[in-house]
């Protein structure tokens, strides 16, 4: 996401060098190009001039301190501001849902059709249940897309989550008050409510969803806007936030390959914090919006700290555990191991959810490598190991010319393969027995081996 803004303010770092502070001269070229990166990110116009204009008042004067480049510093100012535009100033809470009001909470879902509502009211369902410990109930007031009612009931189920059951004949108003009631009746902690979305804005759409708000008096009214919808999100954002009395902003698809600019000017239009952002398809893809993160990770800083919520939620500690006991031990590391390691990177979004999350100085070694290659390279290799015999995964030695050959026919691919993941298992296996006290960058290197491209 922004990948060009990205690009473009590692070339304002270079631009000027041997100042001594930030003046109005030598910054009027990076702003430039910074505003240029902006417009370019489909962020709206009103929200760069602000941007710019906030950029330039706090630049002027700044001290360029130690080691730092005007540049470097100039950086600094554009990603304080960057977090403030996406929400930073309204506070360390401000992504937090509210749940202060007698139960059920009510949490009103709105946005255009295709902006990924009822996926989200999936995936916030599974997140308020095992994260917040909360019981959920989910109802569909769509009763205009075919599918809609069935959608919802299928990700519900999926988010181990309770659906009530809606007809596409009901009228929405009814269905509000039907499930509001069944949720109180039966102590559900929160209740959240699907409505029906337009290809565009549209009168009746505003009167129906205003008239869902007015029966159903949500604690969280969210508007779920489509990250790749560009500059046209800034008038449906307006729109929504002249009908409804929003309270936070879902931003989705931000693991496609929009620029971006949605993140940067929904808030600024609606003022509205910037709560959760969908970054898959899975129904675990919601993460909690936090601005001076998303800052970093436009400027190319990474965002380490993700990485490491996501390995936390996602790897198996016990496994991890009993593998460093092994690798301590001197016990051997085998074709088991080396499989466990490829599924725990897999259940942490894979390689390109990985090296996304990265700071650009690591991006830039595997900036020429096909991610969707090593993505496949990765599936094959699991493929074939899980095409030997356990005996075979215990002790690779044993693998000759014909149990190679069955092995390859076994997974669809050529001898040459498992060669190569023969290889790459040996390499990993020398890389274990040095491994004894850590180094993750020793386990990195190891890594790279096994990735066509990435040195």
């Amino acid at each position: 996401m922004l990948d060009n803004l990205t690009q473009r303010l590692a070339k304002v770092v270079k631009t000027i060098r041997g100042e001594a502070r930030l003046t109005e001269s030598n910054t009027a070229e990076m702003l430039r190009e910074v505003r240029l990166a902006l417009l370019e990110a489909d962020v709206a116009l009103p929200a760069v001039r602000d941007f710019i204009a906030q950029v330039r008042q706090k630049a002027m004067g700044e001290e360029v301190i130690g080691s730092l480049s005007p540049g470097q510093a100039l950086v600094g100012v554009v990603q304080r501001e960057l977090a403030a535009l996406m929400g930073a100033d309204l506070g360390a809470k401000a992504a937090e849902l509210s749940f202060a009001t007698q139960p059920p909470a009510v949490i009103l879902m709105a946005g255009l059709q295709g902006a990924g509502k009822t996926t989200t009211v999936g995936k916030l369902a599974k997140r308020l249940r095992e994260q917040n410990k909360k019981k959920v109930l989910t109802v569909s007031a769509d009763v205009y897309r075919p599918a809609a009612i069935a959608q919802l009931k299928t990700v519900t189920e999926q988010a181990g989550a309770d659906f009530f059951p809606t007809q596409a004949s009901d009228d929405p108003i009814d269905i509000a008050k039907t499930a509001l009631d069944h949720a109180r009746r039966h102590y559900f902690d929160v209740l959240i409510v699907d409505t029906a979305g337009r290809l565009g804005i549209d009168e009746a759409m505003m009167k129906e969803i205003t008239a869902l708000h007015t029966t159903l008096k949500p604690i969280e009214t969210l508007f779920v806007v489509d990250a790749m919808l560009g500059q046209d999100a800034i008038n449906t954002a307006k729109a929504f936030g002249d009908a409804l009395p929003l309270t936070g902003i879902v931003l989705t698809k931000l693991d496609g390959d929009s620029r971006g600019g949605a993140a940067l000017s929904v808030r600024h239009v609606t003022g509205k914090p910037i709560k959760f952002a969908g970054v898959s398809e899975k129904l675990d893809g919601l993460e909690a919006f936090d601005p001076e993160r998303m800052a970093n990770r436009i400027l190319g800083m990474g965002d380490i700290v993700a990485l490491v919520e996501e390995a936390r939620k996602s790897v198996d500690v016990q496994a991890a555990e009993a593998l460093a006991k092994k690798v301590k031990s001197g016990a051997r590391f085998d074709l088991n191991d080396f499989k466990a390691q490829l599924m725990q990177m897999k259940s942490m979004g894979g390689l390109s959810n990985m090296m996304d999350k990265m700071p650009a100085q690591m991006r830039q070694s595997a900036n020429h490598t096909n991610m969707e290659m090593a993505e496949r390279n990765v599936r094959r290799m699991e493929g074939i190991i899980n095409s030997m015999t356990l005996q075979e995964r215990a002790k690779p030695e044993l693998i000759k010319a014909a149990r190679k050959r069955r092995i390859a026919t076994g997974a669809g691919v050529q001898v040459q393969d498992v060669n190569r993941l023969l290889s790459q298992f040996d390499q990993m296996q020398a890389m274990m027995k040095k491994l004894k006290g850590g180094g993750m960058m020793k386990m990195m290197r190891g890594l790279q081996g096994m990735m066509p491209g990435m040195r």
